[in-house]
């Protein structure tokens, strides 16, 4: 395994670099948000150090008021609370309602999330008529997204992505919390002829398409199926719903692995796997009621709880091994595992990531979200009574964590905007800023890297200090 993971290190002796994290942070949130017009749009991911936008979709837009939350959250600084308050209630009214998208988990969930969730914990005063405004963006996020549904073939289904109904992405994974928490609070779809189309049972069948056709699990589907590869993007037929290939937008290939999809996907399924532990199995088999038989996954016709857990964790455990065994040695991924110079970097995987070296760009932001990931798995094979399984994933997670609170990947430079360094948007499109002499880009920051380390810093500082897990479903 690539990763060298420290047994010894612990949320506890992480604490000083969480503390740094968010001394950091303050001041460019703060910066950014006096510097930004949001006339622009989004900001995305710098250049020169400099945030910019890109006229894609605005699906970075509840990052910059979600950090301000997460800042809140752990310094207790009302600056911030004001700031995220304000950007949400000012800014994110449309996303609640934008159809065009798979991206409500990143949008909604960071913005109206955090702030029902610090309501509810009393982290904040309790106000009665801003929790009912962020229920019901949340409701409403919840069933927009479960309506960009396409069936497929045998029973079951998915949420398509920006590309329409043929796509499936990875990415959507991390994006389902959305539906899960707008289950929770008692809303559904509403369909033709009033017909009540329940978000938990898109929210399973999503998870059971995704785990079938999106990762693999060693097994021949197809000469380059190696357990865990995961494909950004599953192509399917919309006459039949039949599956026809795996695919890649931001990747190098369908068949090798784009890193930062491996994260989402990692991610998602362990997160989904602590939401779907505390529901009765009648509520998961209601869900998956209808969906096709799916080989020897456990989960046939009639749909058992027992079989869809079994299937979410295969998925999150192929999905977490397979990170671990084609990240460098500190944790740190290439932005893919078949970029195509990667040869000419030697054993790159026995050393620390280098961002600097000339051939290929890492991702840092890939390992700020599987570091999540890993910890969330962790967590849920304790509560499962694994210990040895629980022990791995942990200590990994928290060893990325490590190491991407100290240089090169945290940024202290004040000129700098961004907070986590060495993150990459679009290889393919070349969207990422490459600077003069060099010949892969390296030194930026993505707004997704950022609030990712920012929730990861919050998810350890509660963990060291035996505070209230981190999550974004109501626990019982």
């Amino acid at each position: 395994m690539p990763l060298k993971t420290d047994q010894s290190v612990t949320p506890q002796t992480l604490v000083p670099q969480i503390e740094r994290l968010f001394e950091l942070s303050a001041g460019k949130i703060l910066g950014l948000e006096k510097s930004w017009n949001p006339d622009r749009g989004a900001p995305v991911f710098t250049a020169r150090g400099r945030y910019t936008t890109r006229g894609w979709t605005e699906w970075t837009q509840g990052f910059q008021s979600g950090m301000a939350l997460l800042q809140f959250d752990a310094t207790g600084d009302p600056r911030f609370l004001e700031l995220g308050r304000r950007g949400t209630h000012q800014r994110m009214a449309s996303h609640v309602s934008h159809i065009g998208v798979h991206d409500h988990g990143f949008n909604i969930i960071s913005t109206y999330g955090n702030l029902r969730r610090l309501l509810r914990e009393g982290k904040t005063p309790f106000n009665e008529h801003e929790l009912g405004v962020c229920e019901l963006a949340l409701k409403v996020s919840g069933a927009i997204q479960a309506a960009r549904w396409t069936p497929v073939a045998g029973g079951g289904g998915f949420i398509y992505s920006f590309n329409g109904p043929h796509s499936l992405f990875i990415d959507t994974m991390r994006s389902l919390r959305s539906l899960g928490l707008g289950h929770q609070l008692g809303h559904v779809l509403m369909g033709e002829r009033d017909r009540r189309i329940s978000l938990l049972e898109r929210l399973v069948q999503h998870a059971q398409t995704t785990a079938r056709f999106s990762i693999c699990y060693g097994e021949g589907r197809d000469r380059f199926d190696v357990r865990g590869r995961t494909a950004q993007e599953a192509i399917f037929n919309t006459n039949d719903g039949t599956f026809r290939c795996p695919c890649t937008q931001q990747g190098y290939s369908p068949y090798t692995t784009w890193t930062r999809g491996l994260a989402w996907g990692l991610s998602g399924f362990a997160e989904q796997l602590e939401l779907v532990r505390i529901l009765a199995d009648e509520e998961i088999d209601r869900a998956l009621a209808g969906t096709a038989e799916s080989g020897d996954d456990g989960v046939g016709a009639g749909g058992k709880a027992s079989g869809f857990r079994a299937l979410l964790l295969r998925a999150a455990l192929a999905s977490a091994d397979y990170y671990l065994e084609n990240c460098c040695a500190d944790g740190v991924p290439m932005w893919d595992t078949g970029a195509p110079n990667l040869h000419r970097l030697g054993t790159y995987g026995a050393q620390p990531a280098d961002p600097f070296n000339e051939w290929e760009p890492v991702d840092s932001s890939a390992a700020a979200i599987a570091a999540q990931g890993l910890l969330r798995l962790g967590a849920y094979m304790s509560a499962t009574n694994q210990t040895r399984l629980a022990s791995r994933y942990r200590h990994a997670g928290l060893t990325i964590a490590r190491t991407l609170l100290f240089d090169p990947y945290l940024s202290s430079n004040p000129k700098h905007q961004g907070i986590l360094l060495h993150s990459v948007y679009h290889r393919p499109n070349g969207w990422d800023y490459v600077a003069g002499g060099q010949k892969v880009p390296n030194g930026e920051s993505s707004m997704w890297g950022d609030y990712h380390l920012l929730e990861l810093g919050v998810l350890i500082w509660r963990l060291a200090r035996n505070e209230r897990y981190l999550a974004f479903f109501d626990r019982p």
